[in-house]
C-alpha cells in the first residue's frame, strides 16, 4: 500500500460520510492556500447571512486546504485534497489552541480510466468524505460547486456492494486480534423498524471464505454469492429466519465498517488505499 500510516492515521476510526463529485473545472493544486482564504471568507459571509467579508482578516473559523500525496493508487491519480475547519472562541487569546471542528477530503484512488477521458481543464477527484456537522459540509460543498462548476451527491452503498465488502475484508490479514465480522440486516414492511445483527467469529468467517475463494487476486460475483448464502443457511438453521428476505444495511470487519447510507469508518491503515479504491469506483459509477 502507498499510504504512509503516520501521515494518514488521523483518517482512521472516524465516521466519514461519502459523496460523489463530478470533475472540477479549473481547479489547481498549486492554489490551495488561495482557495483556503476564499473559502474562509465565504464561510464567514454565510455565518453573517450573506454580508461580505474582507479576505485575509482574522476570522473565528480558520480554513486549511492541503495535499495528501500518499493517498494514490497509481502515479496517474491526482493527489488527495484535505479541507479542515478549525475554530477559536473570540474571547480566547489570539495565540490560543485551535479546535478542529470539521474535515473533508477529495480523492481518486486508481481512477485512471475515468481520468484519462476528462478534458485538460478538469480535475478528477470523484470521491469526497466528510466528518463533522452537516451544516459545514453543506457550506463547503456549496463553495466548491459554485467555484469549480461541479456537483456533489450523497453516495449510498447498495446491499450488493456491502456483500462484496464483507467477503473481501473477511479474507484480509490483520496483525492484531481481529474483531468479529458483523452484518446488520433491516427487516422490511414492518410497522416499527427492526434490525437483525449477525456476528461471526473472524476465524470462522475467514475459514468459510477460504473454502469459497478459489482464484488468488480475483474475486467473482459467484464466490460472493456462495459466501453470503452459506452465512444465510447457517443463520436459518439456528433461528429459522430467512435473511435473504431482509436488506443488508451494514458490514463491520477488522478492516472497515460501512453503512448503506454512505457512511464509512477505516480501521486499518495498511488497507486504506484498497478500501478507497473500491469507494472511488462506486463514486465514478454514480457520476457516469
Amino acid at each position: 500500500e502507498n499510504a504512509d500510516p503516520q501521515r494518514t492515521a488521523f483518517l482512521l476510526r472516524k465516521q466519514w460520510t461519502l459523496y460523489s463529485v463530478t470533475p472540477m473545472y479549473r481547479f489547481s493544486s498549486a492554489h490551495l492556500r488561495h482557495y483556503a482564504r476564499l473559502l474562509s471568507a465565504f464561510i464567514a459571509a454565510e455565518k453573517q447571512k450573506g454580508l461580505a467579508v474582507e479576505i485575509g482578516v482574522e476570522l473565528d473559523i480558520k480554513v486549511a486546504v492541503s495535499s495528501l500525496p500518499d493517498l494514490k493508487g497509481s502515479n496517474q491519480d491526482q493527489a488527495a485534497i484535505l479541507v479542515q475547519l478549525s475554530s477559536r472562541s473570540p474571547a480566547s487569546q489570539k495565540n490560543s489552541e485551535e479546535k478542529l471542528i470539521w474535515s473533508g477530503w477529495f480523492c481518486c484512488v486508481s481512477g485512471d480510466d475515468f481520468s484519462q477521458n476528462i478534458p485538460e481543464d478538469f480535475t478528477c477527484l470523484p470521491l469526497f468524505l466528510a466528518n463533522g456537522a452537516e451544516c459545514y459540509t453543506s457550506i463547503v460543498g456549496s463553495w466548491f460547486q459554485k467555484t469549480f462548476d461541479c456537483l456533489f451527491r450523497r453516495l449510498a452503498i447498495s446491499p450488493l456492494n456491502l456483500s462484496w465488502m464483507a467477503a473481501m475484508w473477511t479474507g484480509c490479514k490483520v496483525d492484531k486480534t481481529a474483531s468479529a465480522v458483523e452484518l446488520v440486516f433491516s427487516v422490511p414492511r414492518l410497522p416499527q423498524p427492526l434490525d437483525i445483527s449477525y456476528a461471526i467469529h473472524p476465524e470462522d468467517a475467514k475459514a468459510l471464505w477460504a473454502t469459497v475463494h478459489k482464484t488468488p487476486g480475483e474475486i467473482t460475483q459467484e464466490e460472493v454469492d456462495v459466501f453470503m448464502d452459506c452465512l444465510y443457511s447457517h443463520f436459518h438453521r439456528h433461528f429459522k429466519i430467512h435473511l435473504s428476505a431482509t436488506k443488508l444495511v451494514k458490514v463491520s470487519t477488522a478492516i472497515a465498517s460501512a453503512h448503506c447510507e454512505g457512511i464509512i469508518k477505516f480501521l486499518q491503515s495498511q488497507y486504506l488505499t484498497g478500501v478507497l479504491m473500491l469507494l472511488t469506483e462506486l463514486a465514478i459509477s454514480q457520476i457516469q
